[in-house]
């Protein structure tokens, strides 16, 4: 045990008001968080700076979370719009909801996510550096760490919840991304930043050199770090290359170190990986990273979908919840293609959710196998009602009823209906 609770007053203090909740709504013994978030199996995101913030737990045995990314792009800002999404969000049962903006007034932007909304909001810090270098006619090589330092903190300060942080991507892992046998190199925007900064200065890592002090500014705020996959594969064929591992291994490592000080850890994991390698991949991450919290983008298990990557990830999602996986980040519609508009953000969402549901039932989660019994029952009895309480899209089910509503059997079978054909059977 790490004894984080003695370490973290800030997660000390929201664990003292919360945990009741907490134990309620995701039908878990207190002891078992509690067991949980020492070992590092389990995390809660919440900054109390974040005033409206309803803290939630990652890990398994809790439920899978679903995260869905919003924010502004140089081709596409629009404020207004990008709160529309998180509310599109909130009301298609995201957990937390990620910032990515990389145009426009980043400090308003966050600032207004974080007044409007009680999920947990994430951010990736090097981001908002990267934009304010471009603004100001300087290369990314250019940056000094102490501005990524001052970008941390700031963030922490005004109420982000958890931050993606590629503090696992060395010199050396670097190198490897960009070397010719890999397909895709580097797909990570916040890793390939911080490898060209590297490769042009002949630098080390400065997330990785400066640790101790990203665990200062964490653990005064409970920032929990969610360590970022740089390396991620970003194509199926580079999937569980030397480059991916050499930094799993490395966050392995400041897992635990994060871990003995008091701070809590997420690991993000792989992007592209084909069907028959996603339980060895999920199960390999999760041994070299101690059972941490495993937040995954898909994974996307074949490539050739464009338009489609939502149904790919939530293939790869579902696979992956079985093997290991505790956070599914959603993937939409727009995924590779463009910014997402608010059908987008549902989409994805309830792509993810679906996702995360299918694997607990094959996990045999109580609270996944009797929503199915519930919704099995109310068909058996044609009760329309019942099976839109059921549903992860109640609205899905209004709307495809529509005119016939008023109907006992669906617009599909009618008078041919198979359930009602033999409960009307006169059995003699």
């Amino acid at each position: 045990m790490s004894d984080i609770l003695s370490k973290n007053t800030v997660l000390k203090a929201l664990l003292d008001q919360h945990l009741d909740a907490l134990a309620l709504r995701e039908g878990l013994d207190k002891q078992v968080i509690l067991e949980g978030i020492e070992k590092g199996t389990m995390v809660l995101l919440g900054n109390p700076a974040h005033k409206k913030v309803r803290p939630i737990l990652v890990g398994q045995p809790s439920s899978i979370k679903v995260n869905a990314n919003i924010g502004t792009s140089p081709l596409c800002s629009n404020d207004d719009m990008e709160i529309e999404k998180l509310h599109v969000a909130e009301a298609a049962g995201a957990d937390t909801v990620m910032d990515l903006s990389i145009a426009g007034n980043l400090d308003a932007i966050r600032t207004r996510m974080l007044e409007s909304t009680y999920l947990p909001l994430g951010t990736v810090p090097l981001y908002s550096v990267g934009q304010q270098l471009l603004d100001n006619e300087r290369e990314v090589s250019s940056m000094d760490p102490e501005e990524l330092f001052a970008e941390i903190e700031k963030q922490a300060e005004q109420g982000v919840d958890f931050m993606t942080l590629h503090c696992g991507i060395s010199y050396r892992g670097a190198r490897m991304g960009a070397e010719k046998d890999r397909v895709l190199g580097i797909v990570s925007r916040g890793g390939s930043m911080l490898a060209r900064w590297m490769l042009e200065n002949k630098k080390e890592n400065p997330l990785l050199e400066h640790f101790d002090r990203l665990l200062d500014i964490s653990l005064k705020h409970n920032i929990t770090l969610s360590l970022g996959d740089a390396l991620r594969p970003g194509a199926g064929c580079d999937a569980g290359d030397t480059a991916q591992f050499e930094e799993v291994l490395n966050l392995g490592v400041l897992q635990k170190i994060a871990l003995e000080r008091g701070v809590q850890c997420m690991i993000e994991g792989p992007g592209h990986v084909p069907m028959h390698k996603v339980r060895t991949q999920i199960e390999a991450i999760k041994t070299l990273t101690h059972g941490a919290p495993l937040y995954v983008l898909g994974p996307l298990v074949v490539d050739a979908t464009p338009g489609y990557d939502h149904i790919s990830g939530a293939i790869g999602g579902a696979i992956g919840v079985t093997a290991g996986v505790d956070f599914l980040c959603y993937l939409t519609p727009a995924e590779h293609l463009t910014l997402p508009d608010k059908d987008d953000v549902k989409a994805g969402v309830m792509a993810s959710r679906i996702a995360a549901h299918a694997g607990e039932v094959a996990l045999g989660t109580p609270r996944a196998v009797a929503r199915e019994e519930a919704m099995n029952k109310a068909r058996r009895d044609l009760d329309w009602e019942g099976m839109k309480a059921q549903a992860i899209d109640p609205e899905m089910v209004t709307k495809r009823r529509g005119v016939h509503k008023d109907e006992k059997v669906c617009a599909m079978c009618g008078k041919f209906c198979a359930v009602k054909m033999v409960q009307d059977a006169k059995i003699i």
